[in-house]
């Protein structure tokens, strides 16, 4: 049980008890109706459009148990709303069949298709819920689904591909297919493999976790405004070009996760499922609980077992069907609790067992478990900002099944830090806890910013640290104080996360060379210009700016967490927290992290403690001029230790802002 990870739940045992037994009776209720959980998440396969080879045709299948009636319609019958009516079954399933040896002509890939629904209020032509491709008109802005039905099937060549290196310790590179490009337009998924993952593997990164991948009618969403679960966004291309995107990527041994977005969905009724048999309380919740006032979207009804099959059905499927390795779950809080976590301060343990949706923590629970049915080693990641305990604990011992949560509570401290403070008032003993404040057992992902501090409205660390000057001093001829700052301090912070903060690392698109822009999609405001969505490749190319300095450091540090095999160690523990010379200094996995963050203060012959005596080597070092450094340091050198009173110190050059990692030599 998680009580034994954790004293603090001894009183809370019941609730945890209780929480197994409503997990056991549901699946049970599955089990026994669908054979399997597995066979229950085959929705995708009954619902929407499903050829039967054996019958000569197409089913079509909606659930629509509240409307009186449904009409298919689309290119093979000229839309007309009348002629093909379809049949309602006792569960609410509508079902009409459309035989090849009359509609092979008509009813073909790409075809386009709509359901016309009849309510008791009002008629309307809707996308099917279970749509697997939707395209947008270019003149008219209307969206359809499309049949997809291609001659030939895409032929995989990732049988061989494995997980393992990066469910064991996964360095992450967050990333957006539409802005991945340094044109001012949408990238598409092909650019994307054939472009940028090559860069991405050149930088050793074991995991790609992708953002907007679902169907989206609002560019700017991110993502987060979901239309169609079912529909990889055709905005990028096509579904056969997604897989060919993920293909690539296994072929050069890079696992891809998947943003999912199952916290909520967009409330129009044109593309989406909103009421969309009529009634407010299909797949969302009826009335204020199943409207978020934050984000104007709809909630998920999760106890419903329509709306659970949908949902776990739409967690199959992109495994099954395209080879995804995992999920970044989208807006778990806010999923959890029936606050959302809005104006809520997670301060005492009562808070993680008041206004728990149950029916969430089963839906997490049956998810977990079926993603790691699919695929052994993939993982699933939440975005939790409450620190719920058991979140990352396995079910069977009463937790929620994740594999990791994110540490957001770093980026922000980092944020705070930059733009609050003065360099020389950073309190060593604070960064320190900061970056090992997580729960014991709990894998996090450590990061110094994501897409949230990219967006215009924020800024990214970069940006923080260097502002304006970054469009006048980037060159390697210019001297500037605050650019030698800025980049010092760049890779000190990230270096710092990645060793410090958590098991696993996530690094934004573009990020790694501190890029000077933030994301700023097309939209009225800047008159619908894609001027801020994409990224400058061409600033990191050109050896004649500095943000190639960045981009090797971040190379550099990400090669030898994965050489190191850091992040699958254990945590690291203090050596010397020096607040007088601003100096931190931990082992992790037998290296040794010597930080030091004075303004202006270089030690000559500064002497701490180490575990084992030896003679020790530095194999990272910031301040190369590689790493826009001042080659203060003689990576050539080696460090004995010294014997005092049976403890064993080292003593070396450790000029300020700067970083180095030491190795003991055999």
């Amino acid at each position: 049980m998680v009580v034994e990870n954790d004293p603090w739940l001894q009183p809370y045992e019941a609730e945890i008890v209780a929480r197994m037994e409503r997990l056991n009776v549901r699946k049970a209720e599955i089990v026994k109706k669908y054979g399997s959980l597995a066979a229950f998440a085959d929705g995708y396969r009954y619902l929407g459009f499903v050829q039967d080879a054996e019958a000569g045709g197409w089913w079509y299948r909606e659930w629509a148990p509240q409307a009186k009636a449904l009409f298919l319609i689309g290119d093979f019958n000229g839309w007309n709303r009348s002629t093909h009516p379809m049949a309602k079954g006792h569960d609410g399933v509508w079902t009409i069949f459309l035989s090849d040896e009359i509609y092979s002509g008509t009813f073909t890939h790409l075809s386009r298709v709509k359901v016309h629904v009849v309510t008791g209020q009002k008629s309307m032509d809707r996308l099917p819920a279970y749509s697997r491709y939707v395209t947008q008109d270019a003149e008219t802005h209307d969206f359809s689904t499309r049949i997809w039905h291609p001659e030939r099937e895409f032929e995989w060549t990732d049988a061989g591909f494995v997980i393992g290196e990066a469910h064991d310790g996964p360095l992450i590179y967050e990333c957006h297919v539409g802005m991945a490009q340094e044109k001012e337009g949408v990238g598409t998924y092909r650019e994307f493999a054939d472009r940028v993952l090559p860069r991405i593997a050149d930088q050793g990164y074991n995991a790609i976790q992708v953002m907007a991948i679902q169907e989206h009618p609002y560019y700017g969403s991110f993502g987060y405004h979901v239309s169609n679960l079912f529909a990889p966004s055709s905005r990028f291309g096509t579904p056969d070009d997604l897989k060919y995107l993920v293909d690539r990527a296994h072929a050069l041994g890079i696992a891809v996760i998947m943003d999912l977005v199952h916290s909520h969905a967009v409330k129009n009724e044109a593309e989406g499922l909103a009421r969309f048999d009529g009634s407010d309380d299909q797949y969302f919740h009826p009335g204020g609980r199943g409207y978020h006032t934050g984000w104007d979207s709809y909630l998920f009804h999760y106890g419903k077992e329509d709306v659970l099959r949908l949902l776990l059905s739409n967690v199959k499927y992109w495994i099954s069907e395209f080879h995804f390795d995992g999920y970044r779950y989208d807006g778990v809080t806010s999923m959890l609790y029936f606050h959302h976590g809005e104006h809520v301060s997670f301060d005492h343990y009562d808070k993680y067992f008041d206004q728990v949706d149950w029916d969430v923590l089963i839906y997490f629970q049956l998810a977990n478990e079926l993603v790691h049915l699919l695929k052994k080693d993939a993982l699933t990641i939440a975005e939790d900002m409450s620190g719920m305990p058991g979140l990352c604990r396995s079910v069977e011992e009463g937790g929620i099944g994740f594999d990791l949560r994110l540490g957001m509570g770093i980026p922000d401290f980092w944020i705070k830090l930059l733009k609050h403070r003065r360099d020389e008032d950073w309190n060593m003993q604070e960064l320190w806890s900061t970056m090992t404040n997580r729960r014991h057992g709990e894998r996090t992902i450590a990061y110094a910013e994501s897409h949230d501090q990219a967006l215009v409205g924020d800024k990214t660390i970069a940006f923080w640290l260097m502002d304006k000057e970054m469009y006048d001093h980037m060159h390697v001829s210019h001297s500037s104080l605050v650019i030698d700052r800025g980049i010092a301090l760049h890779n000190m912070v990230r270096l710092l996360t990645l060793s410090l903060g958590g098991e696993g690392w996530l690094n934004f698109i573009g990020n790694e060379f501190g890029h000077p822009e933030w994301v700023d999609f097309p939209r009225e405001g800047n008159r619908w210009s894609y001027a801020y969505a994409r990224r400058q490749w061409s600033l990191v190319d050109n050896e004649m700016l500095r943000y190639r300095q960045m981009y090797a450091f971040g190379k550099k540090m990400v090669e030898f967490a994965k050489a190191a095999r850091l992040l699958s160690s254990m945590p690291a523990r203090p050596l010397n927290l020096d607040q007088d010379n601003h100096a931190l200094i931990f082992e992790r996995n037998n290296y040794l992290f010597a930080f030091n963050f004075s303004p202006n203060n270089s030690i000559p012959d500064y002497r701490f403690q180490v575990p084992v005596a030896g003679r020790y080597q530095i194999i990272l070092n910031s301040d190369q001029r590689e790493f826009g450094g001042h080659d203060r340091i003689d990576d050539a050198l080696t460090y004995p230790t010294v014997t005092l009173f049976g403890d064993h110190f080292l003593s070396v050059y450790l000029p300020n802002r700067c970083v180095i990692v030491l190795k003991k030599l055999p």
